[in-house]
Parts: structure tokens; sequence; C-alpha cells
């Protein structure tokens, strides 16, 4: 199955970004692309924390929520839709949500982030809890490919990538990790978590992230790429928008498990 892990550096105009997503999208579909993931916030990075408020949507109603679905559709794609925020029973609080869509266009899936990223080194100061609600449920859906061949697929978002057993909770095939880390923080650990949890849970991983300097002034790390199940990098893109493509193998996968069956080896 081809995948495409989508980079962008998504700014302040909800529509400037969902214009540049669906540029993206389309150069992975004419690539052959089955499966394409965006970034978390790839619909909008605001100038405040607090400005993902304003544009919090319901399950099934939203501009961001509708334009997932059309594009999937469209494009006749397997669509994961990074992060968006969706609206919570507290007005002051969103869920960091990531969304997918089957070909058809239908909301097959949902997962908010659980773990909420804090980190202050004195000169960068973040504080995800201030207005995200941390979601509680491990999320993981079957994707079939064109060829037939069905996926678990499982899903995450950013600073989950700290927190190795929720990885082997989802027990997948597939790995998803959208992300926007800060530059800081990506360039000491992305790569080697990410390949840390594919190696561990033998399984590939699909990480799109932002990769730039933003409109608001933040600086993300990129380096969106795929990793196969023993930790080798198939493809990357370090900054820049841009789609990183790559052709996943059942037979690799299962190749691997085979020869060093580590999965079956747990003993906690």
């Amino acid at each position: 199955m081809k995948v495409a892990s989508i980079q962008m550096v998504s700014g302040i105009s909800l529509d400037a970004n969902l214009s540049e997503a669906l540029r993206l999208l389309r150069l992975a579909a004419a690539a052959g692309a089955e499966l394409a993931v965006l970034p978390e916030y790839f619909c909008f990075m605001g100038t405040r924390d607090e400005d993902k408020l304003v544009l919090a949507e319901t399950p099934g109603l939203g501009k961001v929520q509708d334009f997932l679905s059309d594009a999937a559709r469209d494009l006749k794609l397997w669509l994961v839709g990074g992060t968006l925020p969706m609206a919570t029973e507290d007005p002051s609080h969103a869920a960091n949500a990531s969304m997918v869509y089957n070909p058809r266009g239908e909301s097959i899936s949902r997962y908010d982030k659980i773990h909420l990223f804090r980190y202050d080194n004195g000169r960068e100061h973040y504080d995800e809890a201030a207005v995200l609600m941390a979601g509680e449920t491990p999320t993981v859906f079957e994707c079939r490919d064109r060829g037939g061949q069905e996926w678990r697929v499982g899903q995450s978002v950013c600073y989950d990538l700290r927190f190795g057993e929720l990885y082997r909770m989802l027990a997948a095939d597939i790995l998803l990790v959208p992300a926007a880390f800060t530059h800081t923080t990506g360039q000491a650990h992305w790569e080697v978590l990410l390949r840390a949890r594919a190696i561990e849970n033998q399984a590939f991983v699909i990480a799109s992230a932002q990769g730039g300097k933003h409109e608001n002034g933040r600086r993300t790390w990129g380096h969106s790429m795929v990793i196969d199940p023993w930790g080798e990098v198939m493809a990357l893109q370090a900054t820049g928008p841009g789609v990183v493509l790559a052709d996943l193998d059942i037979e690799r996968l299962r190749s691997v498990r085979e020869q060093l069956p580590s999965l079956q080896h747990r003993r906690l």
C-alpha cells in the first residue's frame, strides 16, 4: 500500500491552510497514495493557544470536517486529518482530535490526544492543558487497501510519542504520528523516538509533521517520515511543505515479526 505523509507549515488563515492541504493531498493522490496523513493542527496555527477554541467543531458539523470528508471522497483516499479542535462540554477547553475518513468520505474513527505537552526551558513555554482536554481512549481502525489487504492502524498524536505503553496497547501494523514537534524537542528526540516505536512494536510508522517557521513565530522541527518495522527510515522530508511517499509491504512486516518474534516473547 502506498502511503503519504503530508508535511505543512500551517498559518493563521483557515482557508489558506485548507487550500494548501488540498494541494498536497492532490499530489499524493496523483502519485498513487491510498492512505494520506495530515499533520497536527494542519488546519490552523493561531497566534495564541486560545484561538483554537473559536474554531472548535462538533461531531459531523464543521468546515474542517466537511473538507476532510470531501477530500477523501473526491481523491478516493483513506485520509487522516492530523488534528483539529473539537468542542467539549467545557467551553474553555477543546479536544485535539485526529479524524479518519474512508474513500467514500465517511468518518470512521476519531482519536483525542491523550498526553498533553508541557515544556519550559526558560526561553520556550508550552502548556497544552491550559486549553485542551485530554482524551482517554486508545484508538485503532481497520484499513483495507486496494489489493484487499487488511491493515490494523493505531492512532496517536505528537507528545503521545514519548509514552511507549500506548503503542503496546494499540498492537497495530501501522502507527500514525501526526505532530507539531517544537524545533528544540524535535531536534533532540523526534527521529529516535519514532524509530524506537517502530522497532519495539515491529510496525510501520507514518509521521506527518509541521515543519518550518510559522506566521505566529513558532518554529517546528518537521522531518516527516515513514519508517519500516526494522526501524529503517524509508522516506523523509526535512523542512517545508511536501509529500513523503512510501510503499508498505505486508510481507516485510511479517518477515520482521517471524525472524525476531519479540512480540511473542513479552513477559510483562
